[in-house]
């Protein structure tokens, strides 16, 4: 197993020679990582990747090599439960017309269905399928796997297939964006280089050649060497990025987008989000949940010269941007409208970037309310759109 992950890592041009194997063969057999998949994932990218921009292609040959070690469980943290494997089981699966979905009737709104979800848990003793009622699947309950309500809490299935959860009680990987894609076109940085102040700061160590050449001509043909510090883009940026769920439609442009800002921009601070800013943001999608990194710190620690951007489909339920709790991965205190009115009342300078065709905007109300937050600062994540956002950041 150990030496097809070397293989594969090669395969994917992660360069990886062979003495860093073969140290990474000698660290287990001293038992540094125990017997924690955990551990030995941390271990061997430490020793194997040199440079962070291959820790994206590392972690989908680690995902890929070692899938299946370690399960990922659902976990019931906000109501202190978990549920028996054998509830969510899929063993058949209901499809219904769009006549049929019509027909089923919502709980009627967040504080209903967080108290029914709690009713079923402490009334359920076993497996259910097929029903409109209990914790089950391939039925229309408001909670469970592979069924259909309109407005539910999903538990224990592996991805979105009708995007009407309100909430999702599961654990969900996401991964990091790779900024060294490459663009299939320069236009991304032409339209990002309309977001521009050059400044010359630092040691003078670039050659000023025009300012030599007059220098060493008075100098009586002396050489006479000038030097400025290096020339750069001296624009801030904080870079907001939605990941997971239905964005993973939209990977490629966004890494696109992301490489291109790394290239572009020397003062950029990047963070990944889910769906809708909170109290945290995170760096590291691996580790998002063990290191977080408070926004009133962000807030805080970059001051309101910084361009503010979002980009991301501000595709979710509605509660999550407007409802305490209404969060689809945990019970977030203060609601996500109260955090983005922080940020905006820090940074004046803000654009969000949508990579949803902007024709199919009009059918999602968060899209409608995201909008209304930024003050219809919203651009689609095309490069006219890029070329028009970069325009309302510089005025």
């Amino acid at each position: 197993m150990f030496i097809s992950f070397f293989y594969e890592l090669r395969k994917a041009q992660v360069p990886v020679s062979l003495k860093e194997y073969l140290a990474l063969m000698e660290a287990m057999q001293a038992n540094i990582a125990g017997f924690s998949v955990e551990d030995f994932y941390y271990l061997s990218r430490a020793i194997l990747v040199k440079d962070e921009r291959n820790l994206d292609r590392f972690d989908q040959v680690f995902g890929h090599v070692f899938k299946g070690l370690e399960g990922e469980a659902a976990t019931g943290e906000d109501l202190a439960r978990e549920l028996p494997e054998e509830w969510l089981r899929k063993l058949a699966e209901k499809y219904l017309t769009e006549e049929e979905k019509a027909q089923i009737q919502a709980l009627g709104g967040w504080d209903k269905l967080m108290e029914t979800l709690a009713q079923r848990l402490k009334e359920q003793q076993g497996r259910h399928q097929g029903g409109s009622k209990w914790i089950g699947t391939a039925g229309t309950s408001p909670f469970g796997a592979y069924g259909y309500n309109p407005e539910g809490v999903r538990i224990g299935q592996h991805e979105s297939r009708h995007r009407r959860a309100v909430k999702v009680w599961d654990k969900r990987e996401f991964r990091n964006l790779d900024d060294s894609v490459e663009l299939g076109t320069r236009n991304i940085k032409v339209a990002l280089r309309r977001l521009r102040k050059f400044a010359r700061t630092g040691a003078a160590d670039v050659l000023d050649l025009p300012d030599t050449i007059r220098s060493t001509a008075a100098n009586a043909g002396y050489l006479d060497l000038k030097m400025v510090p290096e020339r750069h883009n001296a624009v801030k940026v904080l870079l907001f990025l939605d990941v997971g769920g239905s964005m993973d439609d939209h990977i490629q442009v966004c890494e696109e987008l992301f490489s291109a800002a790394r290239g572009e921009f020397k003062h950029l601070e990047y963070f990944y989000f889910h769906n809708c800013v909170y109290e945290s943001v995170w760096k590291d999608n691996a580790r998002r949940n063990a290191e977080r990194i408070s926004t009133w710190d962000v807030i805080h620690t970059y001051g309101p010269d910084y361009k503010l951007v979002f980009v991301g489909d501000a595709s979710m339920s509605p509660y999550e941007i407007v409802q305490p709790g209404g969060s689809v991965e945990h019970l977030n205190p203060e609601a996500g409208q109260v955090w983005m009115q922080r940020l905006l009342a820090q940074y004046r300078r803000a654009i969000w970037l949508n990579p949803t065709q902007e024709r199919y905007w009009d059918f999602t109300h968060s899209i409608g309310m995201i909008r209304q937050i930024m003050e219809d600062r919203m651009y689609p994540l095309t490069l006219q759109g890029l070329d028009a956002g970069m325009r309302e950041l510089n005025h």
